[in-house]
């Protein structure tokens, strides 16, 4: 059988997030914040990040950082519903992700032209995801669920397709180095780099240190 042709997340997308190595995972609660906290990502190298959909700013916030650091690429996080597609859509979002595995939302993301990364945890997940044209796949929860072990385990009947996978859910700098060293990982997707409560005080210098941090160990690992 020869790799799965339709993708439900553009090849361009696709060497964007491997390059970047690592997507920030940012849960945004006052839209003032999301400029500042754009700049500070991208002052320690880290231009990927997820927006998560939990907050009532999430979307102004990425109205905000699209106009003003359009360096970013910018993603959603938590999107559930076909509404919920559409409204990233309309704010020009580069791709979005979800915590599960939902036909009827994968096919609504390609609909819209929206790359698109389901979550996965078991090989029917992975199944599902596949009959829907996905080529990366966010591995969720990956700390509680095994870790690499078990997501190197659940995927070896797939790795002749050439699927990349995301993890997150307990991602950080101690684990970091056993995903970005496997070859089934594109990036690896955490909140510590910018934690809610750095982005509430504002403490923009923590976060660029965190972004440098994560960027220099990608780099001593990838080159």
């Amino acid at each position: 059988m020869q790799p799965i042709e339709q993708q439900a997340i553009s090849p361009g997308l696709i060497k964007k997030i491997d390059n970047a190595g690592i997507i920030a995972v940012l849960i945004v609660d006052e839209v003032k914040h999301a400029v500042p906290l754009a700049n500070a990502l991208l002052a320690g190298g880290v231009d990927t990040i997820e927006l998560t959909l939990r907050t009532p700013a999430a979307l102004d916030a990425a109205k905000a950082i699209k106009k003003e650091v359009p360096e970013i690429t910018l993603g959603f996080g938590t999107v559930l519903t076909i509404d919920q597609v559409k409204a990233v859509v309309d704010v020009g979002a580069d791709f979005a992700v979800s915590p599960g595995c939902n036909p009827k939302i994968i096919a609504e993301a390609q609909k819209q032209g929206l790359s698109f990364a389901p979550g996965i945890m078991t090989p029917s997940d992975i199944e599902i995801a596949i009959q829907e044209g996905c080529r990366i796949l966010k591995f969720f929860p990956a700390a509680t669920s095994g870790g690499i072990k078990h997501l190197e385990s659940m995927s070896a009947p797939y790795n002749y397709l050439g699927l990349k996978f995301i993890p997150l859910g307990g991602c950080n700098m101690s684990n970091a180095p056993t995903y970005l060293e496997s070859n089934l990982i594109t990036a690896i997707g955490g909140t510590w780099v910018a934690k809610r409560n750095l982005i509430q005080s504002e403490d923009w210098e923590t976060i660029t240190n965190n972004s440098k941090e994560i960027r220099n160990l990608i780099t001593e690992i990838r080159t």
